[in-house]
């Protein structure tokens, strides 16, 4: 059965160790757009970028105006590190989600996922761009070695991370019932799918995502956790967008 609108609940959290959360996040049912940005190149420049991805995607409504702003945040943020940040890295992963009631869209540069819950199953729909699962993927390594592996935190693609942005895309129907989680890799690197499924089957959807985040939480935290559940319904809503940045909601 045919979805209309979605049920959302977005939250982001500092962690346990961190003092800045770089991590920002978009919700505008009215566009159809969710995004979870996760900045990097340390104080002041991963805040400035994440910022920067999810303002560049306020104002898309389509996957395509997605991957433009994405192009045109990739180089504002590229020359923001030659002029403002003597040449480091100023850059965000990304992953987004394009969704009405009938297909969605998913696209992402990084290490932030994206799953789908389908009855009492979870895919997950974005593969990271990180050395370790290009390592997995050649075979080298297994995804037990991969969780404790010293270059986990190497990414190969972020938006500001080099001239040339490549996000990747996937596509899919959707369904009534059907639960989409949008995160940063500071939840997804500390529960297993296993155990994301098992959280996010209860009926709550308020209550499934705190408890992503205490699970976060009660393991040390030691990055920023930043999370969207979208649950696809039949009754259309219209609520006001918002951009959730920093631990800060604001209309």
């Amino acid at each position: 059965m045919a979805a209309s609108g979605f049920d959302q609940v977005a939250k982001t959290h500092v962690g346990c160790r961190r003092k800045l959360n770089e991590d920002a996040l978009l919700a505008n049912p009215e566009r159809h757009l969710w995004a979870v940005a996760d900045g990097m190149g340390g104080h002041d420049a991963g805040e400035v970028a994440s910022a920067t991805v999810v303002e560049a995607l306020a104002k898309c409504a389509s996957a395509e105006e997605a991957l433009t702003a994405l192009c045109d945040a990739n180089a504002r943020l590229v020359e923001m590190a030659k002029t403002n940040f003597d040449s480091r890295t100023v850059g965000s992963t990304v992953v987004g989600l394009v969704a009405d009631d009938r297909a969605f869209t998913c696209f992402w540069a990084g290490d932030s996922r994206a799953y789908r819950v389908r009855g009492a199953a979870i895919t997950r729909l974005t593969r990271d761009h990180s050395l370790v699962q290009d390592l997995i993927d050649a075979g080298m390594i297994d995804e037990a070695a991969a969780e404790g592996h010293p270059n986990a935190n190497v990414i190969t693609r972020a938006v500001g991370a080099s001239d040339h942005l490549h996000v990747e895309t996937v596509t899919g129907d959707v369904q009534s019932g059907d639960l989409f989680l949008l995160a940063s890799d500071g939840l997804t690197r500390l529960a297993s799918d296993h155990e994301l499924l098992t959280a996010l089957l209860g009926e709550d959807l308020e209550a499934n995502a705190e408890r992503l985040l205490d699970m976060a939480l009660d393991r040390d935290a030691p990055d920023n956790v930043s999370l969207i559940l979208l649950r696809a319904k039949d009754t259309p809503v219209t609520p006001l967008p918002t951009i959730l940045k920093h631990g800060l909601q604001t209309p």
